[in-house]
């Protein structure tokens, strides 16, 4: 039997396609009580414009999967945070050419800081920043000196 969980972690990210809306760690939990479904989602910033699409793909999916009444709920804290993109989240980020976040750390003190981001194309971590905002604000863009290809990178937050 498939689950409203097994339906909604099917949902695709709208802006990074190759994501489910679970690899990228937004849907944070489905409750199913007989024909409903009530799901919660966390935007990646507060601001994010593909809550809607994500809201109506939600809906489409699962009442096309049979259950009758889909409430789909924002929560905005705790905030969303880089460490929920599940492993094979980061992989397709980078098989996609977007370099993903660090690895998830557990944070205690200070914020460690990168000071490169590795190139998603050929490894390098000969790479600068272009510009803070690349094709969403959760992304940055950047450009590998080595290959001279630009590519984005997810913001860690």
């Amino acid at each position: 039997m498939v689950t409203a969980w097994d339906v909604a972690s099917t949902v695709a990210d709208p802006e990074i396609p190759v994501l489910s809306i679970a690899d990228l760690g937004v849907l944070r939990e489905v409750r199913e009580d007989g024909d409903a479904v009530t799901v919660t989602i966390t935007p990646t910033y507060s601001g994010c414009p593909a809550m809607e699409t994500i809201r109506d793909d939600l809906v489409l999916a699962l009442t096309a999967a049979g259950f009758a009444r889909v409430d789909v709920r924002t929560a905005l804290a705790p905030a969303w945070t880089t460490d929920w993109i599940t492993p094979r989240g980061r992989e397709a980020l980078a098989a996609f050419g977007i370099a993903p976040p660090g690895a998830v750390t557990e944070r205690r003190g200070p914020i460690p800081l990168r000071l490169s981001v590795k190139c998603p194309r050929c490894g390098s971590l000969d790479t600068r920043e272009l510009a803070r905002f690349g094709s969403t604000s959760c992304k940055a863009l950047y450009q590998c000196r080595a290959c001279d290809e630009p590519f984005d990178h997810f913001k860690a937050h």
